[in-house]
């Protein structure tokens, strides 16, 4: 019975219904520890210098693992390149839940690299298999499960820890893996497990298009830009609202709540409103929300929620505003992987600076007037390289 139901639903919304659990996996598994972390550390005696090292191994691993995620995609195909990210998030969490620091520390890099295969491979999935249409849609689908899984795994975590331990309850995330993986199966059969290499560029095609260096060059800023400012006031500020307002923890807590929960909005927004103006007013309109962050707390900080729930719909909508450009630019699926590649790794990398440097320009300053400023600059770098490249995304109704 279940077959014959399964066989009367469209292709296009399995296929979507997977995107999304993948989706789920991709930020997940990482958010996991940050309820636990407490208890690592007392039982497996982590250093704060491990911990810092234990939580920029998933953007480190983004930025550096970037060139093999896309080399996987174009040797195996994207199909695979996927179910090779699902195999890896269950090793990952298997491995990181099983024993002392090193195996903490191994199943992380494991997790950290079979996302990045992840993050290059299904755009070119959304690319290949969806009409441009539907296109937007797909990857804003895509980009706020990211948010919904971060969310459902920092709820469920620590009430799991108390209940049966924190290595049971960080290696829960691991039923997400499981479910998208059968999605995952079923919209692709036994393509999603035989090795088959993505067509090679068509010379022909390719010469009818513009060139994409410089494109690529605006979408690399405009990414570094994003990632900077996104990971700058993730891990920040909490501790800025606490220093500045006097506030508890817990309530300084839910300002990045609040920039994490409107992402959802952003991501699922930007292709509705790209169907009304040009990507780049979009892109412009994100820049200005982005703005009010490092700006709203310099001059106002006592409407944090504000500038957090401002902040959270720019962040989710800029990166969904960027993937959607990538797909949409590139000359074909060899092009768009190598494209995407280039974008988030160089991307990444100053993602993965963000939190030591503004650290740092607070600590030498004794104030977060420099950090906000850096956040400033970065967002200036996001809006003037996505303005120099999404004018020349194709406009589609």
């Amino acid at each position: 019975m279940t077959a014959n139901i399964l066989s009367r639903v469209p292709r296009g919304w399995i296929l979507l219904a997977a995107i999304g659990l993948i989706a789920l996996n991709m930020r997940g598994p990482f958010v996991a520890v940050a309820p636990v972390v407490g208890l690592m550390q007392r039982e497996l005696g982590f250093t704060p210098v491990e911990l810092g090292f234990l939580t920029g191994i998933p953007v480190l691993c983004f930025a550096l693992a970037a060139p093999l995620a896309s080399l996987a995609g174009r040797k195996l195909g994207a199909e695979v390149a996927i179910t090779l990210t699902l195999l890896g998030v269950l090793l990952g969490v298997m491995v990181r839940s099983a024993g002392g620091g090193g195996l903490v520390m191994l199943g992380t890099v494991i997790l950290g690299i079979a996302i990045t295969v992840g993050n290059i491979a299904v755009p070119l999935i959304v690319r290949r298999d969806f009409s441009p249409a539907r296109q937007g849609a797909a990857m804003g689908i895509y980009t706020a499960a990211f948010n919904v899984g971060s969310f459902l795994t920092s709820v469920v975590t620590a009430p799991l820890a108390e209940l049966l331990g924190w290595r049971p309850a960080i290696a829960a995330c691991g039923v997400f893996a499981l479910a998208a993986a059968v999605v995952w199966a079923l919209a692709f059969g036994g393509r999603a497990f035989i090795p088959e290499a993505a067509p090679a560029s068509d010379p022909a095609r390719a010469a009818r298009k513009p060139a994409s260096r410089w494109i690529t060059v605006g979408l690399t800023a405009g990414f570094a830009g994003q990632a900077f400012s996104y990971y700058g006031v993730t891990a920040w500020l909490p501790s800025l609202l606490a220093d500045e307002l006097g506030m508890a923890p817990a309530a300084a807590g839910a300002g990045s709540s609040l920039f994490q929960i409107l992402a959802i909005a952003g991501s699922l927004g930007v292709p509705l409103a790209a169907r009304f103006a040009s990507t780049t007013t979009v892109g412009l309109a994100l820049g200005l929300l982005w703005l009010t962050v490092p700006v709203g707390l310099l001059l106002a900080p006592e409407l944090w929620w504000l500038w957090s729930s401002f902040g959270g719909v720019a962040q989710g909508g800029g990166i969904t505003l960027i993937f959607i450009a990538i797909i949409r630019l590139a000359r074909d699926q060899a092009s768009a992987g190598r494209m995407s590649a280039v974008v988030q790794g160089a991307g990444y990398c100053f993602g993965a600076l963000a939190p030591t440097l503004l650290g740092y320009v607070h600590g030498v300053s004794g104030s977060w007037a420099g950090p906000l400023l850096m956040v400033l600059g970065s967002v200036g770098v996001f809006i003037l390289g996505t303005a120099s490249s999404l004018r020349h995304v194709p406009k589609v109704n």
